[in-house]
């Protein structure tokens, strides 16, 4: 068994030397290697999506037991379930008015949950939340997002106000997980349970980029234009992309750590 392992750390450690480019170009190469993958073994690109979900619900039951049987939420950023809880009640608000589906549902179960881990943060486990930690000033995304919104929103029929609002939660969703991401770098040491429900959001987060990837692919660019014209189809697929390759840096060295044994996560500066 060790000496399966020999080889994979050979690579990582050579990965680990090499410079941030020859990085960002590996995990392009990565990505774009998976998603051949993906192309070939699943016929219908669908169910990417339906994994996608089924993905976030397993990390979101991760964290639930961290919060009822650990009793702590310490490693959790309060600031990102914010925005999280933000950009879903958008999106449910633009369900509703524009586009009721079974999507509707999974988001209204998804916010409820949400809702009770901000409670039991705020409220009920408050002695262990690392606010020093969790110190990313959340208007850094939230007014960027809102501004990119009404510049570059959907060219449907529907009202402006919805337009704007479905473009803002697009974009929102795709940078909530940053003061996540930026309260485990300044504790340097991530803790399993935090560390499995973050990875399940990156795993989360790729499938459902590629499954609009290859639905792009499968329909030789017809979907693009069915969202629209203008910028937004391509912004819409530009926000699946930057929220995968956000996690992708994490991902890598939790993979790095389960591989070598580790049950707790050391992450290197310059992570986030």
């Amino acid at each position: 068994m060790r000496g399966a392992k020999q080889p994979i750390y050979a690579v990582a450690a050579w990965v680990r030397r090499q410079p941030p480019k020859v990085k960002a170009f590996l995990c392009v190469v990565t990505g774009m290697a998976a998603l051949v993958f993906l192309r070939f073994i699943v016929h219908d690109h669908d169910n990417l999506f339906v994994a996608a979900e089924a993905v976030h619900a397993l990390g979101i039951s991760v964290l639930i037991y961290k919060l009822t049987k650990e009793r702590t939420c310490a490693g959790l950023s309060l600031k990102s379930q914010d925005l999280t809880a933000l950009f879903l009640a958008v999106r449910l608000y633009c369900s509703f008015v524009m586009e009721y589906d079974i999507h509707t549902l999974l988001d209204s179960a998804t916010l409820a949950t949400t809702l009770w881990v901000i409670y039991m943060i705020r409220f009920k486990l408050k002695s262990s939340y690392m606010e020093d930690k969790d110190n990313f000033a959340i208007y850094y995304v939230v007014v960027p997002c809102a501004l990119l919104a009404f510049a570059v929103h959907p060219s449907t029929s529907h009202n402006i106000f919805n337009r704007i609002c479905w473009a803002f939660c697009v974009y929102l969703e795709a940078v909530s997980v940053l003061p996540q991401l930026r309260l485990m770098q300044n504790t340097k040491i991530v803790e399993p349970f935090t560390a499995h429900y973050v990875f399940a959001l990156g795993v989360a987060r790729f499938l459902s980029c590629a499954h609009w990837v290859l639905q792009v692919l499968d329909t030789r660019g017809r979907l693009l234009t069915a969202l629209g014209y203008g910028l937004w189809p391509s912004m819409v697929l530009l926000a699946e992309i930057v929220q995968t390759f956000i996690l992708a840096d994490f991902c890598y060295y939790y993979v790095k750590s389960l591989v070598g044994g580790q049950l707790v996560l050391r992450l290197p500066s310059g992570v986030v």
